[in-house]
């Protein structure tokens, strides 16, 4: 399916060529349209499927001008280095549009990404123990967010997160679009979709835990753990 059936404006296509993408992934085929409709929705999508445009293009689609100057949309990734990828990500798609994006992460000043938020912005990408930091600064608020996506939800809580995102999920209003990807279904994951969202739509292109194709596996039979810190 081509990009330009889902009937994204001209400045969200302008964006959209300017990366080279033309056809949808199988996942983007599935998800744009729900998203795009407003219901909650948890997809079972592995890093190098193409969900990052997944569900950055109809949010992106959806987004209006607003004058607040906290975030129209929350996205929560679980590391430093994917809130790079993805807020790069977004500011290529959004050059022709008005969209104020900020990164936000751990290992760098807080003050600098506070000043930032005081500026005003319309696109929070960050990882859980930095927003949480600056929510209970009283600085980063949740009262206008109108989409939250939870991007790699198992890795999330692989990390250690689980206080942090339910803390965040409990100082957000209940009336908001929930966008959750994950590449495996845990019962970690199950507890926290049951006690926060209601009825998600599910999407799974393959079962849970199933790897890449691109990616080739190998297992090496060592003998003791010194071997084992050798080989590696």
């Amino acid at each position: 399916m081509e990009f330009s059936e889902f009937g994204f404006d001209e400045r969200l296509m302008d964006g959209i060529s300017a990366m080279n993408y033309k056809t949808a992934t199988p996942i983007q085929e599935q998800v744009i349209p729900i998203i795009r409709e407003g219901g909650d929705l948890i997809a079972s999508a592995q890093t190098g499927t193409g969900k990052t445009l997944a569900y950055l293009l109809p949010c992106l689609r959806q987004w209006t001008f607003s004058k607040e100057k906290a975030p129209q949309i929350l996205i929560l990734v679980p590391t430093r280095e994917l809130v790079v990828q993805v807020a790069e990500v977004l500011e290529n798609l959004t050059e022709e549009m008005n969209v104020r994006v900020l990164g936000v992460y751990g290992g760098v000043n807080i003050n600098t990404q506070k000043a930032n938020i005081y500026e005003g912005l319309d696109i929070v990408v960050g990882t859980p123990g930095r927003v949480m930091d600056l929510a209970l600064d009283n600085v980063l608020r949740f009262d206008t967010v109108q989409k939250l996506v939870i991007d790699e939800f198992d890795e999330i809580l692989n990390l250690g997160f689980r206080v942090q995102l339910t803390s965040i999920l409990s100082m957000m209003k209940t009336k908001r679009q929930n966008i959750l990807f994950s590449a495996t279904m845990t019962e970690e994951v199950d507890e926290i979709l049951d006690e926060y969202f209601e009825f998600p739509e599910e999407v799974s292109l393959a079962p849970s835990g199933t790897p890449l194709e691109k990616i080739e596996q190998r297992v090496y039979h060592v003998p003791n753990f010194l071997t084992k810190i050798n080989l590696l």
